[in-house]
């Protein structure tokens, strides 16, 4: 077994060594990057001319820091529409890639495979009257992409998104995300009428505490919101987060009568199941 100290000399010599762009991908400019706290962070990258996506997917990202390099599934956060192609990361401090990622630059160089893809998209939902986004952590990455894209408020009456997290800090994105999206020019005002944020944090004393899934079982995010329960009538969910909260919120699902939906068969909700590490 490697001690520390070699491990981290095999790391910092593979950061040193200049390896080809594998064929078949597209190698991107680090723009900008934001951390948030010691576990997350976001990143924008140059976006290819020919590369296309429905908001709500992911694509697999890497870096060009080794012969086979490790490739991980990231949802895309930024609308469709837009110029560059943000992406929001944890940090995992023995993460294959995220080990490597969250040390990246302006000025760096991302290697993105062509094809994205995803269950997150309008496409995968029949239609309604009001979309429900549920997220924990990271998983509010694809809602980032859907709540600024015009089709969402061409679709839905009443968009609301979910955000639980363990601190008060790691809520901070998603405080921005609405922010700026109250100011787009292009969704905007449309936004200001429809959007509706709701964070909640489960390890650290907030505005509102506890996890979204006791929240949606007792009925007090509706209680709120001043919005009816559930009905598969005329709403419509997406779910993104941990694999635990994936399974609670697919179980309230199923004992309400949703039904899940897919790209090939639109439904109620979709889930979203890839995750980086």
């Amino acid at each position: 077994m490697l001690n520390k100290t070699t491990d981290i000399m095999l790391e910092q010599a593979v950061q040193s060594e200049s390896y080809p762009i594998p064929p078949g991908v597209f190698a991107e400019t680090v723009r900008s990057v934001q951390h948030y706290t010691d576990r997350l962070f976001m990143f924008r990258i140059s976006r290819p001319r020919s590369f296309r996506f429905r908001s709500g997917e992911f694509v697999m990202i890497g870096l060009p820091n080794a012969a086979r390099p490790i490739y991980r599934a990231y949802s895309i956060a930024s609308p469709s529409w837009d110029d560059e192609l943000e992406f929001y990361s944890i940090k995992v401090p023995d993460g294959p890639l995220t080990k490597h990622l969250q040390k990246i630059q302006p000025g760096d160089t991302i290697i993105m495979r062509r094809k994205p893809t995803g269950t997150l998209v309008h496409d995968a939902l029949l239609p309604g009257k009001r979309l429900y986004l549920f997220s924990t952590g990271t998983g509010i990455a694809p809602f980032a992409s859907i709540v600024r894209d015009p089709e969402t408020y061409d679709k839905f009456d009443r968009i609301v998104l979910t955000h639980t997290c363990r601190q008060v800090a790691e809520l901070k994105y998603g405080e921005e995300l609405i922010a700026q999206t109250m100011d787009d020019p292009l969704v905007g005002d449309q936004a200001k009428e429809r959007l509706v944020h709701y964070p909640t944090t489960t390890q650290e004393s907030s505005q509102r505490n506890g996890r979204i899934t006791g929240h949606i079982a007792s009925g007090r995010i509706f209680e709120e919101l001043g919005l009816p329960p559930l009905s598969r009538t005329v709403d419509r969910c997406m779910i993104c987060g941990s694999m635990s909260f994936l399974k609670d919120a697919k179980r309230l699902m199923e004992d309400r009568a949703f039904v899940e939906g897919s790209n090939s068969k639109p439904a109620d909700y979709v889930v979203e199941r890839a995750f980086v590490g």
